[in-house]
């Protein structure tokens, strides 16, 4: 998580509890060291955010302070409630987790859309206690343009080793496909994520054509499944 998020979210912690937050909690909550809480509840107060409180008591965020309103019209804010309570159906636990994130920031501005419901009948969780892959690391992969090393079980569950360059990420409603670049097949391929039994994140870069495989994706198969605003 970037800085600046993780500063926002603390932020957005401390409004919504009604006790002081230990660093502890707050360093378990964001995934960082507490000398990190330190550090950012320092950043804060430096910037005049009315953080009060200190290390071993727990902190707490002054009553009355709020943050800039968000920009949106009352249809677009219901757009972004609905499509980020979509995201449960994906089965992509990380990124349930950051709409959820999301949702907590626009109800803090914006008046709560309760009467807006999305089924959550999807894609099951990528759970690693079931054997499955997160597909955090690989939109960590696509996101740096990393290769992966995988095991895939084909439909035929006949198992193979592939190295790929992952370029994206697909979601339909009861699975997700990795696109990436075969090793082994010299082509685009595309991955249902629930059949990748192992990833490895390998420290090959292929940033210097990321880019010109993802375009010739787009170009070859793209508009088959990307939606473009």
């Amino acid at each position: 998580m970037a800085r600046s998020d993780r500063l926002f979210e603390i932020i957005q912690i401390l409004r919504a509890a009604s006790a002081p937050v230990r660093a502890e909690d707050l360093a378990e909550t964001l995934e960082v060291s507490k000398r990190t809480v330190y550090r950012d509840i320092a950043a804060l107060q430096m910037m005049r955010t009315p953080v009060e409180g200190e290390a071993g008591i727990g902190y707490v965020l002054r009553g009355g302070y709020d943050l800039p309103p968000l920009n949106f019209d009352t249809e677009e804010i219901e757009a972004l409630h609905i499509g980020l309570a979509m995201l449960v159906r994906t089965g992509d636990t990380e990124l349930q987790q950051a709409a959820r994130r999301g949702s907590r920031k626009i109800k803090d501005v914006h008046a709560a859309a309760d009467w807006l419901q999305v089924a959550p009948w999807g894609a099951p969780p990528d759970d690693p206690t079931e054997g499955c892959v997160s597909v955090a690391l690989l939109r960590q992969a696509v996101r740096a343009s990393r290769k992966l090393r995988i095991t895939y079980s084909s439909n035929s569950q006949v198992e193979s080793q592939r190295v790929l360059r992952p370029l994206g990420l697909i979601y339909h409603v009861e699975t997700i496909l990795l696109v990436a670049w075969c090793e082994l097949r010299g082509g685009f391929r595309h991955f249902r994520t629930g059949q990748i039994l192992a990833a490895e994140l390998l420290e090959d870069s292929f940033n210097a054509e990321a880019q010109v495989l993802r375009n010739l994706w787009l170009q070859q198969e793209g508009s088959t499944y990307v939606y473009c605003a």
